[in-house]
């Protein structure tokens, strides 16, 4: 198979795997990790400046190296959606995922079907016209992978519902986001709480866990050897 036709089954696997936010728009930074030994890469279209034509052009980079990128969109809308796949991402990282509605939204809009994903055999996701419609459907539900946000102090009791959705693959919890819905102005020891109650149910219900460590100096190292003990799928280390 391939790096990117395999990334879903290894999220599922439970193997642990390693990545990073690319914050930094052009397509040089694809070709850089793909050599840095990490497993995949996310490209920040909610926090950084990713049009589409720079996603574009990251997703050339990766489908010509077959290493998996993901793409963190700006919302749950359904044309980002869209756009973030067609270019040919491997997934999705969808914020703000606060309701149990929403992300069967986001589970359908993200794979061809009824109410879903509109279908085009012509962008590089579909191989340029190049592959047959009934292939390019059933790729669609064994490779795209779907991370869910959960950053509000609200969504974290919904978080066992969320993660039984079909098409849901993992949850991520910001740990910075739930700082700023809990109240307080820094992120120090307050949303972890949160953060363990999401883990444990998306463990209940057979998904993965994504931690973000954050880099903090000779902490960072420290932070990473607890987390690497820990039952985790993958972990973001912040960004370039």
């Amino acid at each position: 198979m391939g790096r990117i036709a395999d990334f879903k089954a290894l999220v599922k696997s439970g193997k642990p795997l390693s990545g990073t936010f690319l914050k930094t728009p052009h397509h040089n930074m694809i070709e850089v990790m793909a050599q840095s030994g990490l497993d995949f890469v996310c490209l920040d279209a909610e926090h950084a400046p990713f049009d589409r034509a720079a996603i574009d052009a990251c997703m050339a980079v990766s489908r010509a190296l077959d290493y998996p990128v993901l793409v963190r969109v700006g919302d749950s809308s359904p044309r980002e959606i869209l756009w973030a796949l067609d270019c040919g991402a491997a997934g999705i990282v969808v914020p703000h995922v606060d309701s149990v509605e929403r992300a069967e939204e986001i589970a359908r809009t993200a794979r061809f079907g009824k109410g879903g994903r509109g279908f085009a055999g012509t962008p590089r996701w579909g191989g340029f016209g190049t592959e047959k419609m009934a292939d390019l459907l059933e790729r669609s539900q064994q490779e795209t992978v779907v991370f869910a946000q959960i950053e509000e102090d609200y969504a974290v009791p919904l978080s066992d519902q969320i993660a039984a959705i079909d098409g849901i693959d993992a949850l991520f919890a910001g740990p910075s986001d739930l700082t700023v819905s809990m109240g307080h102005a820094a992120v120090t020891v307050q949303p972890y709480p949160a953060i363990r109650s999401v883990k444990t149910e998306a463990r209940q219900m057979s998904r993965r866990f994504i931690p973000l460590l954050k880099w903090a100096s000779i902490l960072l190292i420290f932070t990473v050897t607890a987390a690497l003990s820990a039952p985790y799928a993958a972990i973001v280390i912040d960004a370039d």
